[in-house]
């Protein structure tokens, strides 16, 4: 400290402020749990992805219940019977309806249905791809 702050201080126009700083004690796992509000934040690691190829109809009801335990599914059907796939894919629908989630066609034979907890999103090439698709060809300014 210098003459000049020695000064000051002595006519009351500085006060030196003293700092103290203290460790906060780390408290136990168990306390922590019992004494404050601690919110679980879920991490990627608990998202889970079923892949199947369903060969019966029977095969729906464990399907549903990923659904229902906030999985997502992506179903194959290549190597399934076309009218099978038909009610597996109406019977699964239903279900994402209910559970107020998404779904979506991949490939031809390939399907995504995910619950609420999942968004699905569409990157813009695929989105300007369907959307040449719907547009009507126009020849010489005439629709």
């Amino acid at each position: 400290m210098g003459v000049i702050d020695n000064l000051w201080k002595w006519l009351g126009v500085q006060t030196e402020v003293e700092e103290e700083y203290q460790d906060l004690p780390v408290l136990p796992e168990r306390e922590n749990k019992l004494g404050a509000n601690i919110v679980s934040i879920h991490s990627g690691k608990n998202l889970k992805v079923i892949v199947c190829e369903p060969e019966r109809f029977e095969e729906v009801q464990a399907l549903a219940d990923h659904l229902k335990n906030r999985k997502q599914i992506i179903l194959n059907f290549e190597a399934t019977p076309p009218d099978v796939s038909q009610k597996i894919i109406d019977f699964i629908s239903g279900a994402v309806y209910s559970l107020d989630g998404q779904s979506q066609q991949l490939g031809h034979n390939i399907f995504l249905f995910a619950p609420s907890s999942v968004e699905i999103t569409t990157d813009h090439k695929t989105l300007m791809r369907k959307h040449d698709q719907q547009r009507p060809e126009t020849y010489g300014g005439k629709r």
